[in-house]
């Protein structure tokens, strides 16, 4: 049996605490199981190509590739590529030289919603070049997939393949510093990397509408976290940066609800971990958020302060009738790593023409 070779590339990546890091890591563990039955049955090996200190990130059953820059102007490994998949738009690698199908998933083209002239025009050019040298895409959303289209002039084949998004259901819990683990205090609960595009100063004003609704931030200790946290100096609103996974599962298992007014996403993953614990979700009727909360969450078509909590307000309180939460519950099941792991191995065995597992 000959032997051919997939390689999956998550190019620069190198925290896997955000979106594009989650979804490597989920999609990566499970292709990487699988690696040993395809080498056997089909004689197919599978290599992960990414920076040198995630080396050993997906067990000893597959091989490793160093990233490098100069990959960005000619990558040449030893041995040809059946198949070499780019695990986001952003990776700037080449695929290796002679590699047979380039495969892309696309996350999203938020830059086309920036507000630099300059840097619209560069992230475009970038993207361009990169559907030049691709065969074939897939889209984390049926938005993702119309912007591609849209946008890009994309005509070849593409498949769109949700996201999965864990279930912090059953990890241990830790509560926020100043509070008790059995705390009954009423809070909005807000988790991202405080970014313009995530617009939290929306959530700012809310809370400086409602003085007597307390808000806790939480997301990693970016540059715009520390200078919200530096500058908004409000009595209810909390800033919790850089917390643990079991202090990010007792706010979404303690909160009110959740708040989530983002303006550009490709998936969006913190809204669907809180609605596995049954909670109010209140996004913008924005991007791909619709598609991704269906009718299981609230949507803000205006930032202004009183329409927002007004929103909240009746999304609480409709929140309440019998058998909602549990039909947010189930609306977040749908989002399975586990079956999005399995659509991209089919495509594998598509693009390479093995038999149906």
């Amino acid at each position: 049996m000959k032997t051919r070779r997939i390689g999956i590339s998550l190019g620069n990546i190198g925290a896997l605490h955000d979106g594009l890091g989650e979804f490597a890591l989920q999609i990566g563990q499970r292709v990487a199981a699988l690696a040993p039955a395809w080498r056997e049955v089909h004689g197919i090996t599978i290599d992960f190509h990414l920076r040198d200190k995630l080396v050993g990130l997906f067990g000893s059953d597959v091989g490793y590739l160093s990233v490098n820059r100069w990959q960005r102007v000619r990558h040449v490994q030893p041995q040809p590529y059946a198949l070499w998949h780019s695990l986001h738009q952003l990776n700037k690698n080449l695929p290796p030289a002679g590699t047979g199908t380039h495969l892309v998933t696309v996350h999203d083209l938020n830059y086309l919603y920036g507000r630099n002239a300059f840097s619209r025009w560069r992230h475009h050019r970038r993207t361009l070049a990169l559907m030049r040298r691709t065969d074939e895409l897939v889209a984390i959303s049926h938005h993702t997939a119309s912007d591609v289209k849209q946008h890009l002039g994309w005509t070849g084949p593409i498949s769109v393949i949700h996201n999965g998004a864990r279930s912090f259901v059953e990890t241990p819990r830790e509560p926020l510093p100043g509070w008790a683990a059995d705390d009954t205090r009423s809070f909005l609960y807000h988790l991202s990397r405080m970014s313009p595009s995530k617009n939290p100063q929306a959530i700012i004003d809310l809370a400086r509408l409602w003085p007597d609704m307390t808000f806790v931030m939480c997301g990693p200790p970016s540059d715009d976290a520390r200078h919200l946290r530096a500058t908004v100096h409000l009595p209810n609103v909390q800033f919790h940066l850089g917390i643990s996974e079991a202090q990010k599962t007792w706010a979404y298992a303690q909160c009110t609800g959740f708040l989530f007014p983002s303006l550009t996403e490709g998936f969006g993953l913190p809204p669907i971990e809180a609605m596995h614990f049954g909670k109010p979700v209140f996004l913008a009727r924005r991007t791909c958020l619709p598609e991704i909360g269906g009718t299981a969450a609230d949507y803000f078509d205006s930032f202004d302060a009183q329409a927002m909590k007004l929103v909240v307000q009746q999304g609480l309180l409709k929140h309440q009738a019998p058998g909602r939460a549990e039909a947010v519950k189930q609306h977040a099941s749908q989002f399975n790593w586990d079956r999005a792991a399995d659509n991209y191995l089919a495509l594998y065995r598509r693009l390479l023409q093995l038999p149906p597992g």
